[in-house]
């Protein structure tokens, strides 16, 4: 019994039994980290597979989405710019119920004059130096403008 309980505490023997028990400890810390790992391989598994399910069920209602948002943002413009074409509309309306503006346009654009007075027509010398075709339609005068649309409607 002596030999044996030298032999149980010789150096020899307890490095043999604290490798047997740190091999242990390993091989069962690996087994747990294995089965750990193992464990979240799944659950990452399933969560990127919640993820891609979840942004494949969303892109096309969300680019349907934005889609409607820029076309909603372009009819509130067109909108916008419709309404302050009403507005312009409407002012202009209201100016040719005044009597003095029709005289005024009267006299602007057709060459309108009150009874005595002296209409004067002024010819710019450049513009006789220069061909009918590129004269604009405000450097003649209206009864030219009035047959060449006769003329252009005539041709069509």
């Amino acid at each position: 019994m002596a030999v044996k309980d030298r032999d149980r505490f010789s150096t020899a023997t307890r490095i043999r039994l604290l490798g047997e028990q740190t091999a242990a400890r390993v091989y069962r810390s690996q087994t747990r980290r294995q089965a750990r790992r193992s464990r979240l391989t799944g659950r990452a598994a399933f969560l990127a597979l919640v993820v891609c399910s979840l942004v494949v069920a969303l892109a096309y209602p969300m680019r349907s989405y934005v889609s409607q948002q820029g076309e909603i943002a372009d009819q509130k413009r067109k909108a916008a710019e419709a309404a302050r074409r009403v507005e312009q509309l409407r002012d202009e309306k209201a100016r040719l119920q005044d009597p003095a503006y029709i005289r005024r346009l009267a006299r602007e654009h057709l060459h309108y004059v009150r009874p005595g007075e002296t209409g004067f027509t002024v010819n710019d010398p450049d513009a006789a130096d220069r061909p009918r075709s590129e004269r604009g339609a405000d450097d003649r005068p209206w009864y030219d403008n009035l047959w060449d649309g006769v003329d252009n409607a005539d041709r069509h």
